[in-house]
């Protein structure tokens, strides 16, 4: 889905003809440079909820001006201490009310908002991270991944990345939403509002998600909001024999809202088999 975008048209325009161009040209250098430093600061975003549709909008014309800085910027050498980088985009230097723990990294074209924190954890280009949103260690927030504010991404999850297809909707994370360590949401996976994941979840695109009080088959790929889920599996029959298949179960419903004591929601997660210690 697209929509308005802030971005100049020039960017489609030298789509158009990227095929033609070459690291360091001169006219097309500056006008995606000036792109990316919108996504940097947070004055244009790849993908956001729609609130009016609920729908994820996709804003091809930033997803198109990262995939042409990569054939525009040159690879070149750089060092911030002891460390030593050879890349084509630089590391991000502004970080403006963000807290950033040493050995953060995030890439130049991210956009971390003020009052996030950043524990040693990768930040792709094209993502954004929102206030008061806590990436803790080792996690990955991949390219153009949009988690909104006041979310809590637990030790070692990752967040995938989606540059290309056109069209392909990134991962969404939406407010209050907890994540628990080592879980993996990709292929545009979304986790609704206040929605708490436990430990090693796996969510896909086309996860298949159950409601465990009534056996309900609910929408595909989606945490539900205000709900706690944990990974569960079922049985399917295989000409090889029958198999457990990965799936979501969302085991409680939330009042929108409501605040889950940490020690509570961790005794409710091994009730279960998704303990998150």
């Amino acid at each position: 889905m697209t929509t308005t975008s802030p971005i100049p048209p020039a960017i489609d325009e030298l789509w158009q003809v990227r095929a033609d161009l070459t690291a360091g040209d001169r006219e097309a250098l500056p006008i995606v440079s000036s792109a990316l430093a919108l996504l940097d600061c947070g004055g244009a975003r790849v993908s956001w909820v729609d609130s009016g549709s609920d729908e994820v909008v996709v804003d091809e014309r930033a997803r198109r001006a990262i995939l042409l800085s990569f054939k525009l910027f040159a690879m070149r050498e750089s060092k911030v201490g002891p460390f030593h980088q050879h890349d084509r985009l630089p590391l991000k230097s502004a970080f403006p009310g963000v807290r950033v723990v040493p050995g953060a990294i995030a890439r130049y074209g991210s956009h971390i908002a003020p009052g996030a924190v950043l524990m040693p954890s990768f930040v792709n280009i094209g993502a954004h991270v929102g206030a008061g949103t806590l990436v803790d260690t080792w996690a990955t927030v991949g390219s153009c991944a949009q988690v909104a504010a006041n979310v809590h991404l637990s030790g070692g999850v990752g967040l995938g990345g989606v540059l290309e297809p056109a069209g392909a909707a990134p991962v969404v994370v939406e407010e209050d939403a907890f994540v628990g360590s080592r879980s993996i949401v990709v292929e545009g996976a979304r986790v609704r509002r206040g929605a708490k994941l436990g430990a090693g979840v796996l969510l896909t695109g086309t996860s298949r998600v159950f409601d465990a009080e009534t056996g309900e088959e609910l929408p595909r790929g989606e945490a539900p909001a205000w709900s706690v889920c944990v990974s569960a599996t079922r049985t399917r029959s295989f000409p090889g024999g029958e198999f457990g298949v990965p799936c979501l179960l969302v085991i409680k419903r939330l009042a929108p809202g409501e605040r889950h004591d940490k020690l509570l929601l961790d005794s409710l997660f091994r009730e279960h088999g998704g303990s998150n210690a």
